[in-house]
């Protein structure tokens, strides 16, 4: 093993290596602009291709067209860019073409600050793109070492459901700097429980089953396979129709091929649930590391608080969510988005409140205060500038 001192970007990077990644197409952004720095140094070096794409838009089309020609592709971006993904997105939805998608998410709206970080992208990673009629898998690594183990599993999720899967990180997670340990051979990456799927070519007649079925390899072009793609509704066979009936088959594939499989997809950490906590504290990304130190802090002072980091983002891990308790939301943003989720998901009667900050970590000692307001059946307060709670 290889033990460094490095960044979330360099992680992501070396991971899409191990992963098999051969094209990287992106356009500057902080604070993924490390990412496509460090690849076009070293996808050279293993026989891959690097492109800067005139936008956002333009790089993930062209990973797309890499993807379909048989090639593993991946593009970094942060908020202003990953919104506008939204046509190529449909098209790799729709058309199952398998992707690495990172998005570094920054505070915003719009530019905002892009030294900060922010998580604001929550529902626009589920809904990427325009039409509905299916899901999607994103991710939600909390440290660098977690990057570059969760960017290893996107490209494997990516093949196993021919699908594109977001990376959902955050400023602090790509540009902070931690202990990352990489594995120099096929033993090392076995031992680390890393799965690597090689790229396959589907060879037809049926390029699209209509059933919920995975493990299925993706339409590549070329080969003579004869296989289609476009971004119309097609056949099992990849032709357009405008028959409403393929269009249900369509979007039933799209949908359940993940949900049916989510038990390959889902996963969380837990805190002290078996203890049926009389609050859970919930977070991803890099709140939820503070949630950690709260939850163990609270703990030693007699307090009794449980929590969930969730790791897999999308589908929602509903399964989770099945205790009638106090839930405490605590995100980077103001507006409250897994909140909201929360408030969905949990047992009638529940009580669902919400801490947000824009741009910076809450306190543990921050969070310990609110969990003591809400066992007191106390209201918590936003403070103007500061934060936002309900």
């Amino acid at each position: 093993m290889k033990r460094t001192f490095n960044t979330g970007n360099a992680a992501i990077t070396e991971a899409a290596i191990i992963a098999g990644c051969k094209v990287f197409a992106g356009y500057p952004i902080t604070p993924a602009t490390e990412i496509a720095e460090n690849m076009s140094r070293r996808l050279p070096q293993v026989g891959g291709y690097y492109l800067q794409g005139e936008d956002e838009l333009a790089s993930l089309h062209i990973c797309i067209g890499a993807s379909l020609g048989g090639l593993k592709a991946m593009t970094a971006t942060s908020g202003p860019g990953y919104v506008l993904f939204a046509d190529p997105y449909g098209w790799a939805i729709s058309s199952e073409i398998p992707l690495v998608i990172v998005n570094s998410q920054r505070v915003g709206p719009v530019s905002g600050i892009t030294g900060a970080p922010g998580q604001g992208e929550f529902y626009l990673s589920r809904y990427p793109t325009h039409g509905g009629n299916f899901e999607t898998i994103v991710l939600a690594p909390n440290s660098v070492q977690e990057a570059f183990l969760i960017t290893v599993q996107a490209f494997y999720l990516a093949e196993r459901f021919r699908t594109p899967v977001t990376i959902l990180a955050d400023q602090m997670v790509t540009d902070g700097w931690e202990t990352l340990v990489i594995p120099e051979t096929e033993e090392e990456i076995k031992s680390m429980g890393l799965k690597v799927i090689p790229r396959k070519v589907n060879y037809g007649p049926e390029f699209y089953p209509s059933t919920d079925e995975i493990d299925v390899p993706p339409v590549v072009l070329g080969y003579n396979t004869g296989a289609a793609c476009s971004d119309w509704t097609p056949t099992s066979e990849g032709y357009d129709t405008e028959e409403i009936e393929w269009q249900h088959k369509h979007s039933y594939r799209l949908i359940y091929k993940i949900r049916n499989n989510r038990d390959i997809i889902n996963r969380y950490e837990t805190y002290y649930l078996e203890d049926d906590p009389d609050i859970i504290l919930v977070a991803y990304g890099s709140p939820s590391r503070v949630v950690k130190s709260a939850v163990h802090e609270a703990r030693k002072q007699g307090l009794k608080v449980g929590g969930i980091r969730l790791i897999s983002i999308w589908p929602f891990p509903n399964e989770i969510f099945n205790r009638k308790s106090i839930y405490l939301s605590v995100e980077l943003n103001f507006d409250g988005q897994l909140v909201r989720e929360i408030q969905r998901v949990t047992p009638k009667d529940s009580q669902i409140h919400f801490i947000g900050k824009c741009g910076e970590l809450p306190k543990v000692a921050e969070l310990i205060e609110i969990t003591k307001t809400l066992l007191k059946g106390e209201t918590i307060v936003s403070k103007p500038w500061e934060r936002e709670a309900w």
